[in-house]
């Protein structure tokens, strides 16, 4: 018996949903191939959409024309992209996600993915379609849209070709398109932060010691804003980190397993941040150990979004900053810090699992600094080294007369390169310094003259 795939079509019969396809039978009569209608009941109408009508009508036909396991599951390629992705893959993955996260991810596949892979069997697909279709986002989204969309194709098929729907994955070699659109990688500098903060020092008391905060210790504002006062050990100058907040839902865990964590605060700071408190008290507000050390308007922790917005954007506007957001903040301290202390103590501040992390996506180098470096870099070359002048060493007559003889030719160049320093050296003491010009062409001389000598022994 042949499988079938089409979609079928439903209709209300009553107050239920019917489902209809069509599949190949024999004649009963004449023993001859006929297709005939198959009725499929779906549902009461009062309990599901069209939609819902149609996916499981869709189930339905892979489950009875395709080949089936004892619970049912299919093991052939007929199941739609969609079908699958929603009731093999998903159910799979969404334990291991957490309720945001799970979130985020489920609209990025059903968005980038399903939308236009909707209807399409999976042994229909090639490395061509899904290639062809990545590079098409590469057009119009970020670049870490674009790695997470693959990354959760290849995740798609691989389990595909796991349960045995497809012997073969055409997602394995589909690869990165070459022209992504660059990642973000604004900084500012130590004037540009300083002048930020002026500015809110004259606008408010809040705001300035809560991003003085936030740049002393790159903190993420989703660990910035649920900050509580039992949270600041004032004697120790410590804050702990205890919880983050998401859209409004505070939480007790963070990004990473190093998120939450004890981290120090500036002496300095943590002085600003007890006046702060007796500025909260002195209006009445809440400064109980469990109140926020910064509340929005009813109490509760204030929205990220809506703070970058009402006061970051602005705040680079009237400043003339190329851009001020939280990761902009963030990125700008592992940058300019590590002039501050080891790659190791900025990976501690930044709080990331990886010193990858914080030298590949944070730190960017910088033009002063990398100009810095060629030029310690060219004045080590044609200096003496850290060192300092080598000294000469006397050669015994015995030594003398064995190099050369053992090497005639290493021992004219040993010689003519000591001549050559000690006439530089002469030079430079009852000389003036030469122009680059003129110490390039003499370089070059002296070089023609010894490739001379060289081949004339040689000879």
């Amino acid at each position: 018996m042949g499988k079938s795939y089409q979609k079928g079509w439903v209709s209300i019969r009553g107050k239920k949903w019917y489902g209809y396809f069509r599949r190949t039978a024999l004649d009963a009569e004449t023993n001859e191939p006929k297709t005939v209608s198959i009725p499929v009941a779906l549902g009461l109408k009062s309990e599901m959409t069209k939609t819902q009508a149609r996916q499981k009508l869709e189930s339905e036909i892979v489950r009875r024309t395709g080949q089936t396991i004892e619970d049912g599951t299919v093991k052939n390629g007929t199941v739609t992209f969609g079908w699958f992705v929603r009731n093999r893959y998903l159910p799979l993955k969404e334990a291991d996600w957490r309720e945001e996260t799970a979130k985020v991810k489920k609209y990025l596949i059903q968005a980038d993915l399903v939308d236009e892979f909707e209807a399409i069997r999976l042994e229909n697909f090639d490395k061509f379609t899904l290639q062809s279709h990545l590079n098409r986002l590469a057009k119009t989204h970020s670049k870490d849209r674009v790695l997470q969309i693959r990354s959760y194709m290849r995740a798609i098929f691989a389990e595909a070709v796991d349960q045995d729907f497809l012997s073969k994955d055409p997602a394995r070699m589909v690869k990165p398109p070459a022209n992504l659109r660059e990642v973000d990688k604004t900084t500012l500098s130590w004037d540009q932060l300083r002048a930020a903060l002026a500015k809110l020092g004259e606008l408010s008391l809040r705001d300035w010691i809560l991003i003085k905060l936030d740049m002393s210790n790159a903190l993420r504002p989703s660990e910035l804003f649920p900050l509580r006062w039992r949270c600041f050990d004032e004697g120790k100058h410590v804050l702990d980190i205890q919880e983050t907040v998401y859209k409004g839902k505070v939480r007790p865990y963070g990004k990473t397993k190093g998120s939450l964590a004890k981290v120090p605060v500036a002496r300095v700071l943590a002085e600003e941040l007890v006046e702060w408190r007796f500025q909260l008290t002195k209006e009445g507000k809440d400064t109980s150990p469990d109140a926020f050390m910064f509340p929005g308007r009813f109490g509760g922790p204030m929205d990220s979004s809506n703070y970058r917005k009402r006061v970051l954007h602005k705040l680079a506007e009237e400043l003339d900053l190329p851009k001020l957001t939280f990761q902009v903040i963030r990125r700008t301290i592992a940058t300019l810090g590590k002039t501050k202390g080891h790659v190791k103590d900025i990976q501690g501040i930044m709080r990331h699992t990886k010193a990858s992390t914080t030298t590949d996506v944070y730190m960017q180098s910088l033009e002063p600094e990398v100009r810095t470096a060629i030029n310690s870099i060219y004045d080590e070359l044609v200096g003496n080294g850290t060192d300092g002048p080598a000294t000469d060493r006397p050669r015994t007559a015995s030594g003398s007369s064995r190099s050369e003889s053992e090497n005639p030719v290493a021992a004219v160049a040993q010689e003519s390169s000591e001549r050559a320093h000690r006439a530089t050296v002469e030079r430079t003491e009852t000389t003036e310094a030469k122009p680059a010009r003129g110490v390039i062409l003499e370089f070059a001389t002296r070089m023609r003259q010894s490739r001379g000598r060289e081949v004339l022994l040689n000879d």
